[in-house]
């Protein structure tokens, strides 16, 4: 008797099966392959868009090398990438150079949007650390709809302005404001921090370990070479013009004596000492904003120093007939100002 493995129809049967397998939509490896290559195609569009967009709204020439770099891929792929695109009419050339399509744009600002939003919702909304708001949202940016980012928006309240200070963009486009590097002020210039550049990361790390963040008022008090001194929250911090390029500033058309250093951390007051909740710093999001004014730390509230622990952190202070603990890096983002004896009843 013959056997089944001898008959063409086995085979045939067979190379059917495997084929069906290989290819079957959505979950065959052939298919999944492709489809991950497809994905990653346009990721590389999509970042490329965002690097054009970027480097335009900053007035900067957008250069195959500057592109490739963004992108992270040679000469001539980078140039594989802009022929791409210009055959998809998302770019093209003009006489300042790579100029974006309205179509290419679009999709920019969708990813930006995107990326935006994402760092809001990081900010707000979880507990990570600032300096994986960036690489976080560099990841997310290419998987939102734009049903998705409404939705985002809608829950986070409509922001206007991400963590670093960067206009979120809206459907007519970026309304970005009119602003200039720190290392451009004048000593006795009041000025309004509104953005931090995120990027290199080494340098944005450094800033939020300064505990710059937008929103902050600060007062410049000398400028040189070496170094850029100022008040802001009621500390005097020096930043390396290296680093102060990095944040940009605008002008406090109307200081007040809290822009002027009036204001200082809680940490500031020693045991005994009384004052009155001004604000929590801007810099204070997420989670801890909320634990900080569940505890009933909020404008307006009287706030003691009642005792320190053996290590001086954290330190007890009286809210409301209540003692609650804080520690020195909380208490740095509780910003005070005291009474008039500046001594509790």
């Amino acid at each position: 008797m013959e056997s089944i493995f001898t008959q063409p129809i086995f085979w045939l049967v067979v190379i059917a099966v495997l084929l069906m397998a290989g290819f079957w939509p959505g979950r065959g490896p052939f298919w999944r392959r492709w489809k991950n290559n497809e994905r990653q195609r346009r990721v590389l569009i999509e970042d490329g868009l965002k690097h054009i967009y970027t480097f335009r709204q900053r007035e900067i020439p957008v250069t195959v090398e500057s592109l490739a770099g963004a992108v992270e891929l040679n000469r001539a792929q980078a140039s594989e990438l802009i022929a791409e695109m210009e055959q998809s009419a998302l770019l093209h050339y003009g006489e300042s150079g790579l100029e974006l399509t309205p179509k290419g744009e679009a999709l920019a600002l969708h990813v930006v949007r995107a990326h935006r939003l994402w760092e809001t919702h990081l900010a707000d909304k979880t507990g990570l650390a600032p300096t994986d708001w960036h690489s976080q949202a560099e990841r997310q940016e290419h998987n939102l709809t734009p049903a998705e980012l409404d939705a985002l928006a809608a829950s986070l309240g409509h922001p206007v302005y991400d963590p670093h200070g960067d206009p979120i963009p809206t459907e007519k486009g970026v309304d970005a404001p009119s602003s200039f590097a720190l290392t451009e002020a004048k000593p006795n210039q009041t000025l309004r921090i509104v953005h931090l550049e995120d990027e290199p990361p080494v340098v944005f790390a450094q800033l939020v370990a300064e505990g710059l963040h937008p929103g902050m008022a600060i007062q410049v008090i000398e400028k040189n070479d070496q170094y850029l001194r100022f008040v802001g929250e009621g500390e005097e911090r020096r930043l390396a013009p290296q680093l102060a390029a990095n944040v940009e500033v605008q002008p406090v058309r109307q200081p007040n004596g809290q822009v002027l250093g009036n204001v200082q951390p809680l940490h500031s007051l020693r045991v005994g000492e009384e004052a009155k909740v001004v604000a929590v710093s801007r810099a204070c999001r997420g989670p801890e904003r909320r634990r900080l004014m569940d505890l009933g730390i909020l404008p307006g509230v009287r706030i003691e120093v009642a005792m320190p622990s053996p290590m001086n952190d954290p330190v007890a202070y009286r809210v409301r007939d209540t003692l609650i603990a804080l520690r020195r890096d909380q208490a740095q983002m509780i910003l005070i100002e005291r009474t008039p004896s500046g001594v509790a009843a």
